[in-house]
């Protein structure tokens, strides 16, 4: 008899369903009692068991799912209405058009494969919008992409000298992402390529004052809930992942819908 209705308990237990407080008591206390029945039930009846679990976790997941798409829809309406503010510093290198009516920042990694997904995303909206958006390029890089830190060093080193030469490099990394590993012979080839003053990109490189603003794009990624790259905020909007240029369309043409920005 017990292992007849098992099935049935252990789906009481798994789900644990309100308003049946004395069932799932008398289950509690038979299965700490007597926990040789349930590994019986579970010998005698594995396939009908492992298929209520299965069940039970395809609707877990399911549930779980959903809530994680009402929390991202609620939070993506608080964008809308509250849109995150990013820095933009003054000396800030900044592709397309500045006062642009589309801003878009990205927090990116130049070793993260992924990113180069984002680098073409960007291209492709640059291109869509000519003329219409300004982009900035932060620095996310992941402890585990060991040359990371030191290509947004060298992206800000070359910045500071010539950002039409940091774009140049921007670029160069992401068409050719899989000699990063190389590392900073590497990027020094690059830099010197672009003609950039070796001498000062090497002092810029190690200085805290380029250290730190990595260290800030860093704390205001985090700051937004952005842990992964790439990650970018459009017009206050948080983007997180490398999605196709089509999501980055829904959502500039949820931004006119709403007065927030003309084209």
């Amino acid at each position: 008899m017990l292992i007849k209705v098992l099935p049935l308990v252990l789906a009481l237990t798994f789900t644990a369903c309100k308003g049946q407080g004395n069932i799932e008591e008398a289950v509690a206390k038979a299965l700490k009692e007597k926990p040789q029945i349930l590994v019986d039930a579970i010998e005698a009846n594995p396939m009908e068991i492992m298929e209520a679990i299965q069940t039970a976790a395809r609707s877990a997941q399911a549930k779980m799912a959903e809530k994680r798409e009402q929390e991202e829809a609620k939070k993506l309406e608080e964008a809308y209405s509250k849109p995150l503010q990013p820095e933009i510093r003054k000396d800030e290198a900044i592709r397309g058009t500045k006062g642009a009516p589309i801003t878009l920042v990205e927090y990116s990694d130049f070793e993260c494969p992924f990113c180069t997904r984002g680098f073409d995303t960007v291209l492709k909206l640059m291109e869509k919008y000519k003329g219409k958006v300004a982009f900035i390029y932060k620095h996310l890089p992941l402890s585990f992409h060991k040359n990371a830190e030191v290509a947004a060093r060298y992206y800000e080193g070359l910045r500071i000298q010539d950002e039409q030469k940091a774009f140049k490099f921007h670029d160069e990394l992401f068409k050719n992402q899989s000699k990063i590993k190389n590392g900073e012979p590497y990027l020094k080839k690059i830099a010197k390529s672009l003609g950039a003053d070796m001498k000062k990109l090497s002092k810029d490189v190690q200085s805290s004052a380029v250290a730190e603003r990595i260290q800030a794009d860093q704390a205001e990624a985090a700051k937004f809930g952005i842990q992964g790259t790439p990650g970018f905020i459009l017009n206050g909007v948080p983007i997180k992942g490398a999605y196709p240029v089509e999501h980055f369309e829904q959502v500039i043409n949820e931004l006119k819908k709403r007065g927030r920005v003309n084209l």
